[in-house]
């Protein structure tokens, strides 16, 4: 669309504590995302079924002390997490993970 601004993109992805992972956005923003959040929100076919978007994954099958073991780029759009139950499949959208902000969503629940 002529006019429209650039979707925001991570300028920075580091560990913010020993189960956050922060992203800081080319628009300002910062998002701080607990790891075992993230590795609920996978959309990848194990986790989510390809035909209805269903999950599949239970969320309660995630353990508590998941931890990302590495972080790898997707081209100019997304990352691959590999995580220490095992799980590598996941691709992070830039936009999945910035529509699945933690403060975003509360800010999104708290204006309904």
């Amino acid at each position: 669309m002529a006019g429209s601004s650039p979707s925001p993109f991570p300028k920075e992805l580091k560990q913010a504590g020993p189960a956050e992972l922060q992203i800081t956005w080319s628009d300002g923003h910062v998002s701080v995302y607990p790891v075992v959040y993230l590795r609920r929100m996978c959309r990848c076919a194990a986790c989510v079924d390809e035909m209805s978007g269903r999950p599949i994954l239970d969320p309660a099958s995630v353990s508590e002390r998941v931890r990302p073991i590495e972080i790898n780029p997707v081209g100019r759009y997304a990352v691959n997490i590999i995580w220490n139950d095992g799980h590598s499949s996941g691709i992070y959208t830039y936009e999945h993970l910035r529509a699945i902000c933690p403060c975003c969503r509360r800010s999104s629940n708290q204006e309904e």
